[in-house]
């Protein structure tokens, strides 16, 4: 069972940094994206960002201003958001796959002031 633990959320003002964390309990096969998701009240889980050793994906909306690491060694990922907005506001989850199977994080809650 791959457990996935997410750290670094908070509130902020617009403008401002933050950088998230996760790991994972298992090793992930560097073929394997690892990822960060979001989901706003009231709208659909979404794709941030995403890593693997042949791919980096970013959504429209956060690219310039996130950036997507990974450690591959120690199998964890982290997001380093600059410049955030308000509309940023969400739940980020730490997500995963491992044998085709997908993991997610509990989530942790991001929070951008006007």
């Amino acid at each position: 069972q791959v457990q996935l633990v997410e750290s670094g959320g908070g509130l902020v003002q617009a403008g401002g940094s933050l950088r998230l964390s996760c790991a994972s309990s298992q090793m992930i096969f560097s073929v394997n994206a690892m990822g960060w998701y979001r989901q706003a009240p009231g709208k659909q889980r979404e794709l941030v960002a995403s890593i693997s050793s042949t791919s980096t994906d970013y959504a429209d909306s956060v690219k310039g201003r996130f950036a997507i690491s990974r450690d591959y060694a120690k199998s964890t990922v982290a997001l380093q958001m600059d410049s955030l907005v308000p509309e940023d506001t969400a739940v980020y989850y730490c997500n995963t796959a491992r044998y085709g199977i997908q993991h997610w994080g509990k989530g942790i809650q991001v929070t951008v002031s006007s």
